[in-house]
């Protein structure tokens, strides 16, 4: 077992502040680095990081039984092997994918149209409090089929559900709230569950209603953990991705020039993002057997957290890692939103990311949409960067001033890798909802 470093904590607020400071300390000299307060170990070399993620019979997804089950009301796509994972990971790559990605991208491009509309006038905006965050979760209830009306109540249970799945050490205050919000969200969920399966649509909850599992249907549990799967797995990184993709670009306006002059580079500067701020920064995993890395062995039952920042920072796989540059030769565009990507910012292995073809769509789709509509974007004066988070981590806001404009007069904007096609209905599945289905909030 290691020695743990009183001089150092990743458990600390330092650490907290700016962990992409420490992180080049860590693979040099603690690459097992062991934290005696949560009896867990730390990898944050690219290669153990790999290993664990891609060996899922010596490093398993048990810990999520405790850490995340009981908030997503049963077991979760990561929790599953063999036939079961197969055939359910299909179900929901299917909701995201193919022709229903493309309905998916009308409803991206229309929350997002509407809720910048009355920022453009004013030119000033806070792209993560204003923007992010509410179009996050209006977009996955548009894809789920729940009502958009309801994302603030939604928001606020996957707030909880959240911090009970990424929290370190929860008090047993905050636990009990978390638990009170997955029980609410819950109970809001399982009436459309059984409406849809009585009266399907073509939206996503529909699609796991009445999908079957060894000839069976699926549990109304199964499909509830199922839909909280996807609420929080297509929410959580959305808006982090969107803010810092802004930021790296205002950083450094050489290339958010060229992005503006060449919007085929938008892919890469949106991979580059993800390589090097990924919002999902730990991913925990349990050790099967005694495993040995980098000299240090890590004993059976332990459970160990795959550094996701510092392994896509690794100079042994990346050239100036700490460098934004979406130029890099060693980024591999094309493959950056497949289980093929050379980052680890979606995972990978067998439990990678299943919206990651969402995630791309998603983020450039909007992306696509902003930029000419936030014409000269820069911070607001007065305005401290700061961002937040130890499991995801992501800006506490993005103050933003832009000349002000209206969207009929605004640049025409750039066409996403996606295409995508208007629509006047993108949210027919919620209005059903309204009419059947008792409104718990």
């Amino acid at each position: 077992m290691p020695v743990p470093d009183p001089r150092f904590s990743i458990l600390s607020e330092d650490f907290a502040a700016d962990p992409y400071r420490y992180f080049a300390r860590l693979r040099d000299r603690s690459p097992v680095h062991y934290e005696p307060a949560i009896d867990s170990y730390f990898l944050s070399r690219y290669q153990d990081v790999q290993r664990v993620l891609t060996d899922h019979e010596a490093f398993t997804t048990e810990t999520l039984q405790e850490r995340a089950e009981p908030v997503m009301r049963g077991p979760v796509l990561a929790q599953m092997t063999g036939a079961e994972h197969t055939a359910k990971r299909k179900i929901v790559v299917r909701g995201f994918t193919g022709p229903a990605l493309q309905e998916q991208i009308r409803a991206i491009h229309a929350n997002a149209a509407e809720l910048v509309a009355p920022f453009l006038p004013r030119g000033r905006m806070d792209l993560v409090n204003d923007f992010g965050k509410p179009f996050a979760v209006r977009v996955t209830l548009d894809v789920l089929g729940l009502d958009r009306e309801d994302w603030q109540q939604v928001a606020a249970w996957l707030g909880g559900v959240g911090e009970f799945i990424t929290g370190i050490v929860l008090t047993p205050e905050r636990r009990r709230h978390c638990l009170d919000c997955a029980e609410q969200l819950e109970a809001y969920l399982v009436p459309v569950i059984e409406q849809r399966r009585r009266h399907p649509g073509e939206d996503l909850i529909s699609k796991l209603g009445t999908a079957e599992f060894d000839g069976i249907a699926m549990s109304t549990r199964d499909v509830t953990a199922l839909v909280v799967n996807v609420l929080v797995a297509a929410v959580e990184p959305a808006d982090k991705t969107l803010a810092l993709l802004f930021k790296h670009l205002i950083d450094h306006p050489e290339q958010l020039a060229q992005v503006r002059q060449d919007p085929t580079l938008l892919p890469a500067a949106i991979a580059e993002t993800l390589r090097y701020t990924p919002p999902v920064q730990l991913i925990p995993r349990q050790v099967e057997e005694d495993a040995e890395f980098a000299g240090t062995v890590v004993p059976a039952g332990a459970t160990v957290f795959c550094m996701i920042g510092a392994a896509n920072r690794d100079p042994d796989v990346f050239t100036a890692p700490d460098t934004f540059d979406l130029h890099r030769p060693d980024l591999g565009t094309a493959r950056s939103f497949t289980a093929a990507a050379q980052h680890l910012a979606f995972g990978t292995g067998l439990h990678q990311c299943v919206g990651a073809a969402f995630a791309r769509a998603e983020i450039e789709t909007v992306a696509a949409l902003l930029l000419p509509l936030l014409d000269r974007v820069r911070y607001s004066p007065g305005f401290a960067y700061r961002e937040t988070g130890l499991y995801t981590r992501g800006p506490a806001s993005l103050a933003l001033d832009f000349s002000p404009s209206t969207p009929s007069s605004a640049p025409t904007p750039f066409t996403p890798s996606v295409p995508f096609t208007p629509s006047t209905s993108t949210n027919s599945a919620a209005d059903a909802t309204r009419r059947h289905v008792r409104r718990v909030v």
